[in-house]
């Protein structure tokens, strides 16, 4: 009977990874907007793929979607640290076991069966991700307000190299982005229990 499997992630989990995915887009979108309307890099985004139609309308997106992100993400954080979640769920991560879980997945033997335990490449993307976005917001602060916050400014070289960190940090979420949904259509399973928690 479907009600009686074990819940794998609590709704206060399913609520916040659904908001955070959310945020998580339309900062994205509203972030290639600003960056092509002031470029850090030499080319530009397609505007079908930016949010905002300009410098102004994207930053008031990218605000916008940066306190849900915050607060939610906080959340997220603080639950997963106080419930041991985070610990039992990421950790520990060894390179053997990275290597032999990556070369599985890349022949095709990767079991997917219980959808309750990560494995070990799991584990290392979903910690990296943790670590990009924490990049992304202390490069975000150091932009957003540079002079306010001109120590963490100074410790990640200047404003523009500020900025170049805060957007590589944002590359690397997107990749992590693709690979998940990546994943979630090779294992429509997960999706499902990313929405009913079973």
């Amino acid at each position: 009977m479907p009600a009686s499997r074990p819940i794998i992630h609590p709704l206060l989990i399913r609520t916040t990874h659904w908001i955070n995915a959310t945020a998580m887009v339309i900062m994205i979108m509203s972030g290639w907007e600003i960056h092509n309307a002031d470029p850090i890099l030499p080319f530009s985004i397609p505007s079908s793929l930016t949010l905002g139609g300009w410098l102004g309308g994207a930053t008031q997106w990218h605000f916008a979607a940066m306190w849900v992100l915050a607060g939610n993400g906080l959340v997220y954080l603080a639950y997963g640290l106080v419930s041991g979640r985070l610990y039992r769920r990421l950790w520990p991560i060894s390179p053997q076991a990275v290597w032999e879980d990556l070369r599985a997945a890349l022949t095709g033997h990767l079991s997917h069966a219980d959808l309750a335990s990560y494995n070990a490449v799991q584990r290392l993307l979903y910690s990296g991700v943790i670590l990009a976005i924490g990049l992304a917001v202390l490069s975000g602060l150091a932009i957003w307000k540079p002079v306010q916050f001109g120590a963490l400014t100074t410790l990640l070289g200047d404003f523009d190299t500020a900025r170049l960190i805060h957007f590589l940090a944002m590359g690397a979420i997107v990749l992590f982005l693709v690979v998940h949904v990546t994943m979630v259509l090779l294992v429509p399973r997960s999706l499902v229990s990313m929405v009913r928690g079973r």
